[in-house]
C-alpha cells in the first residue's frame, strides 16, 4: 500500500472542487465575526468542522447542499473571498497539488451588492496571492477558476458572459450546478449555446444524483466536454455472471470520445450515489480505461483532501503509484488549461515527480533486500 507520504509528495492535478466547499472552519468563524454574519451553529473551530462533515453525510444531494448556507454566508465581501481563495490555493499546494480548477458560482455573493464580475475578480486575485505563497513554501501550484451557473436560479446566461469576460484572465470554463433532479442540462441551452459560440470550455453537473438521461443530455443537447462526477454511467455498464462485462450506448459514447468523468469518491458516499468507497464504480470504470479523474468535491463538507481520496482508493483497490500517476495524467489531458500549459505540467512536474518517487521506493526495496 502508498503511505501518506508518497501520496501526498505526488503531483496529483484537481477539476473539480468548490471554493464554497472548501473553506478552513476557522476561516469561517473569522469571516462571520467579521462581516456581522450570526449564522453559525458554532464557534468552535472542531465542533463546527465535525458540524460540516455530520450536515454532508446525510446520503441526499439536496440535504448535502444545505450546509453551503454558512459557507456562502461569510462570502459576500471582496476581502472575505480573496482570503478563501488565497487559502484554498495554500491548502491545496501543500497536499501536493500541481494543477486545480477550483469552481464557485459568483452570483451565490451578490447578496450584499457586488457584481458578477466583481466576485469573480476578488476569486481570481485570491488564486494569484494563494499561487505565489505556494511558491515561496517550495509547492508551486497552477490555479484556474470554473465559473459556475446555479440550476435553481435564472441567471446561466449573465454567469456565462461573465466567464467569458474573465477567460484571458485565469478563468478557464463554464459549469453549472446545483439539484440535477428537475433541472435538466436542457434548461439552460442558451448559456451552453453562448460558450460553444465563443469557442469557450463547459463542464456540468451530470449523472451524480440523477441516472443516465442527465449524462445523455449534458453531452448531446448541453456540448458538455467533461463530465461532473458522472458516477451513474456505471447504470450503463452491465457486468455478467460469468465475469463478462457489456457496455450500454451510452457508456460505449462516454468511453470511445474519452469523455472526462469528474469523480469524487467521498462527496459520492456522502450523497448517497454510492453506498461506501468499496462500492464506487470508479474501480470498474478505471479497469475499463474510461477516463476516470479524482477529485475532492468540498472538501470541509466531507472532511477530505487529494491526498485522502487517493489514500482511500489505494486502501480499497489498491491502486498504486502507476495507477496514481496515469489518474493524474488523465486530469491534466482533461484540463481546460491551454494545450501547451498543460504539456509543460505533464513532462515538467508529473512524469519526473512520479519518476522520483518511483527511483526512491526502489532503493528502499534494494535496501531492505
Amino acid at each position: 500500500m502508498l503511505t501518506i507520504e508518497t501520496i501526498q509528495q505526488a503531483p496529483k492535478a484537481l477539476l473539480h472542487d468548490h471554493l464554497d466547499g472548501g473553506l478552513r472552519p476557522a476561516t469561517v468563524i473569522d469571516l462571520a465575526r467579521e462581516f456581522g454574519y450570526d449564522g453559525l451553529p458554532t464557534t468552535d473551530v472542531d465542533e463546527l468542522a465535525a458540524w460540516f462533515r455530520r450536515g454532508a453525510d446525510r446520503k441526499s444531494l439536496e440535504l448535502y447542499l444545505e450546509t453551503f448556507t454558512h459557507t456562502v454566508g461569510v462570502l459576500q465581501e471582496r476581502d472575505a473571498i480573496v482570503r478563501v481563495a488565497a487559502e484554498c490555493a495554500e491548502d491545496l499546494a501543500a497536499d501536493g497539488v500541481a494543477y486545480a480548477e477550483v469552481r464557485y458560482a459568483p452570483e451565490l455573493s451578490t447578496e450584499r451588492g457586488m457584481t458578477l464580475d466583481e466576485v469573480t475578480e476578488a476569486n481570481l486575485e485570491g488564486f494569484r496571492i494563494g499561487m505565489e505563497r505556494g511558491a515561496a513554501a517550495g509547492h508551486p501550484i497552477v490555479m484556474k477558476m470554473l465559473v459556475t451557473a446555479m440550476r435553481q436560479a435564472a441567471r446561466s446566461v449573465e454567469v456565462a458572459e461573465c466567464a467569458v469576460r474573465w477567460r484571458d484572465a485565469g478563468v478557464v470554463g463554464f459549469d453549472v450546478a446545483g439539484p440535477e433532479k428537475g433541472y435538466p442540462p436542457t434548461r439552460y441551452l442558451d448559456a451552453f449555446e453562448y460558450i460553444r459560440k465563443e469557442n469557450f470550455h463547459i463542464t456540468i453537473h451530470a449523472g451524480e444524483s440523477f441516472g443516465l438521461p442527465s449524462i445523455w443530455e449534458a453531452l448531446q443537447f448541453a456540448g458538455a466536454e467533461r463530465l461532473g462526477h458522472g458516477v451513474r454511467i456505471a447504470d450503463d455498464v452491465h457486468v455478467r455472471d460469468y465475469g463478462s462485462i457489456e457496455l450500454g450506448r451510452l457508456a460505449a459514447f462516454v468511453r470511445d470520445r474519452r469523455v472526462p468523468l469528474e469523480m469524487c469518491p467521498t462527496s459520492n458516499v456522502h450523497t448517497g450515489a454510492v453506498a461506501s468507497i468499496a462500492d464506487h464504480p470508479i474501480d470498474l470504470l478505471r479497469r475499463l480505461r474510461f477516463r476516470v479523474t479524482v477529485n475532492t468535491d468540498n472538501r470541509l463538507m466531507s472532511g477530505v483532501s487529494m491526498t485522502s481520496e487517493f489514500a482511500a482508493l489505494d486502501e480499497a483497490f489498491g491502486i498504486g503509484l502507476g495507477e496514481m500517476e496515469w489518474l493524474t495524467i488523465n486530469a491534466m489531458k482533461s484540463a481546460f488549461a491551454p494545450f501547451d500549459e498543460r504539456l509543460r505540467l505533464i513532462n515538467e512536474v508529473v512524469k519526473p515527480g512520479y519518476a522520483r518517487l518511483r527511483s526512491s521506493q526502489s532503493r528502499v526495496v534494494a535496501a531492505a533486500g
